[in-house]
């Protein structure tokens, strides 16, 4: 695969720091395809200059033409989704279609609804006699992860290229050819120069210098509820802005009037989708106990279609990681209707699709975040047992409602506590916000919600 040996700095690439470099595997078939540079604090503070110096500019730039710029990005994305698809599976280990489908797709969808805001958003509005101005937050330290590696970028850059901020960006080091083609991509769509700037390097070097670099003024992070204390507590530190996007551990609740098939059905393959690396995946089923039976016999059906159909997980570590909470789910009792933590290929980081019946809320795989293929599904008694167990996380990212009756539904996830719920299945909408209640996170991505965190706002009375 393509990968450029520099960062992308002030508008160029340009030689890192240092000689020390990442190796960017193929967890297919655990073959290195490309190299990038470990960046340092020293090629962290250099683009954060560049991009301390864009700010001025770029902040005065009218919302149209920011607006022009993110069309424009957009579209090479468009033209360049064919090489964002390979890059993905080649790095991430997606397969093809869902590289196409999801990986490709969707971040397009994200820069588009980017550029119309940019173009309608009330940057200024009235409150009473004052004039209320909405203003860039300054120089953004964007660091993302590596299970949607354009997305996560795209989620963060393009609102804040549409409030006017400049960004530093640090992608997830397992999948940072995504990020130099994205790097190009700003480049081709004619972002100026130091306006967006790319920094690879592994999270404990790159990303706390970012994280602590007194120049950024708002820390954006996707990933682990751990690491987004860390960063939190240093951000809290500086008194700096964050928008913190972090783990889930979200429920899919069937409610006794649902159509069962469908629901354990398209649970199962969001479960399954990315090889279970979804921060926002229906990973607990509640089912209600005269149904249980059934939806355990149909989960396992379904899983068992996955076993040639889902990519490896990114790593070996993730790998381990995982089968690690499989054995883990067996000792303390749940029982094995799919799936199991033995490897099912010699050779890449793959996973078993994995389905667990008999587990308690008390379970470990029901209450912590496994990030892979792996399904619990828990029995509830009524309605209120199954909010009980629903809330009963320390997470609420994301979730599901299925019924008979939509307001049925709708009355249950309005219970829920968790940032984002789906109705009898209800589809992706890169308008709405997406952001987690709890331990899953601070402040909402996407949409208008989403540019809102780019933005500080500044009262003039008259």
């Amino acid at each position: 695969m393509k990968a450029h040996d520099g960062m992308y700095i002030d508008g160029a690439w340009r030689p890192a720091d240092g000689r020390d470099t990442i190796d960017v595997v193929n967890p297919a078939d655990e073959q290195v395809i490309g190299r990038v540079p470990a960046g340092n604090a020293l090629d962290v503070d250099t683009a954060v200059r560049a991009a301390r110096a864009a700010l001025p500019g770029w902040a005065a730039t009218p919302p149209a033409e920011r607006a022009a710029r993110l069309a424009a990005l957009r579209d090479v994305l468009v033209e360049r989704k064919d090489e964002i698809a390979e890059t993905v599976t080649a790095e991430l280990g997606s397969p093809p279609k869902l590289s196409q489908a999801v990986h490709a797709a969707v971040p397009v969808a994200v820069a588009g609804s980017y550029a119309e805001l940019a173009a309608t958003y009330a940057f200024e509005e009235k409150a009473g006699t004052s004039v209320v101005h909405h203003e860039p937050v300054g120089v953004v330290g964007a660091i993302t992860p590596w299970n949607y590696p354009l997305h996560q970028i795209v989620a963060k850059v393009a609102p804040a290229l549409a409030a006017g901020c400049t960004i530093v960006l640090k992608p997830a080091e397992d999948t940072p050819l995504t990020a130099q083609l994205f790097a190009e991509a700003v480049h081709e769509a004619g972002v100026p120069a130091g306006v967006f700037n790319l920094v690879t390097g592994l999270g404990p070097v790159a990303g706390q210098a970012l994280a602590e670099h007194p120049g950024v003024d708002l820390v954006s992070f996707t990933g682990s509820t751990a690491v987004g204390r860390r960063i939190g507590a240093t951000a809290g530190a500086a008194v700096k802005r964050v928008a913190l996007e972090l783990g889930g551990k979200s429920a899919n609740v069937i409610l006794p009037s649902a159509d069962l098939a469908k629901a354990v059905n398209v649970g199962v393959a969001n479960v399954m989708s990315n090889s279970g690396q979804t921060c926002s995946a229906w990973t607990r089923m509640l089912v209600h106990r005269d149904q249980y039976d059934e939806a355990v016999s149909l989960a396992a059906e379904a899983a068992a279609m996955y076993g040639d159909r889902i990519g490896p997980v990114v790593n070996a570590k993730q790998q381990e990681r995982v089968r690690g909470y499989i054995e883990k789910g067996v000792a303390e009792g749940a029982r094995l209707v799919a799936g199991g933590p033995e490897a099912p290929r010699e050779q890449g980081y793959f996973v078993s699709p994995t389905v667990f019946a008999d587990v308690t809320e008390e379970m470990t795989i029901a209450q912590e975040e496994i990030f892979g293929p792996v399904l619990s599904i828990l029995r509830y008694e009524d309605e209120d047992d199954a909010l009980r167990i629903a809330n009963g996380t320390v997470y609420g990212l994301a979730g599901a409602v299925w019924a008979g009756d939509e307001a049925e539904a709708v009355a249950f996830a309005r219970r829920m506590d968790t940032g984002q719920v789906d109705i009898n299945g209800g589809r992706f909408n890169p308008l709405a916000p997406f952001g987690g209640y709890k331990q899953s996170g601070v402040g909402r991505e996407l949409g208008a919600h989403g540019l809102a965190e780019y933005l500080q706002t500044k009262s003039l009375q008259y």
